[in-house]
């Protein structure tokens, strides 16, 4: 009777050791995960910020440059027709290549953040890299 009791007792520690090793593992899982999701979005809320005020420069220097080249042919819509033709042609370009341009290289930042590890210099995406580069 002394080693069921013994035995029993053995499974209940190992089905609480059991447990509380679940429980650790899914609030590490829990945490990791907002760790990235907060890695990833501060990167994309600077990015979004610096686009912003990249787009406000371009704004004004674009109005500036509309005045300018409509001064010149002494018709101010002019110029702004030329500027919106340089920006139609820019955005048919940017069509055409923008999976190369935009695409890749944002799916390639979340993709790293999101497998960079904070703990070493160690970093996952380096061995996708790795492997994508063998197999070209």
């Amino acid at each position: 009777m002394n080693s069921g009791t013994n035995m029993t007792k053995s499974v209940d520690l190992l089905y609480e050791k059991a447990k509380k090793y679940t429980e650790t593992s899914a609030e590490l899982l829990a945490l990791n995960t907002v760790d990235k999701t907060a890695d990833v979005l501060s990167s994309l809320t600077t990015i979004v910020l610096l686009v912003l005020v990249v787009v406000m420069f371009t704004l004004f220097i674009n109005v500036g440059l509309s005045l300018l080249i409509g001064s010149l042919l002494n018709a101010y819509y002019l110029g702004f027709f030329i500027v919106s033709g340089f920006y139609i042609v820019l955005a048919l370009v940017l069509y055409v290549l923008k999976d190369k341009l935009i695409k890749m290289p944002v799916s390639n930042l979340i993709i790293s953040k999101l497998l960079k590890s904070k703990n070493s210099d160690f970093n996952i995406a380096d061995i996708f890299k790795k492997a994508h580069h063998e197999e070209a």
